[in-house]
C-alpha cells in the first residue's frame, strides 16, 4: 500500500512539475521585460542618493575632514 502511494505521488508530481516548468521557461523573458523599468527606477534613486550624500558632506570635505578608518 505505502509503494502504491509512493507512485501515485511520483506520478502527481511529474504531471504538475512538467508543465510548470515549460511554463516558467516561456514567462521567464517576459518578467525579465517587466522589470527594466524598476531597474531603471532604482538605479536612477541610487544616484540622487548619491547626489544628496555628496552635498550633505561638501563642507566636511572643503574643511579638510578624513575619515578615520
Amino acid at each position: 500500500m505505502k509503494a502504491l502511494i509512493i507512485l501515485l505521488l511520483w506520478s502527481i508530481l511529474l504531471v504538475l512539475c512538467a508543465p510548470l516548468a515549460l511554463l516558467v521557461l516561456i514567462l521567464w523573458p517576459v518578467i525579465w521585460l517587466l522589470s527594466i523599468p524598476f531597474k531603471i527606477i532604482a538605479i536612477a534613486a541610487e544616484a540622487l542618493l548619491a547626489l544628496v550624500r555628496s552635498i550633505l558632506f561638501l563642507p566636511a570635505k572643503i574643511l579638510g575632514y578624513r575619515e578615520c578608518h
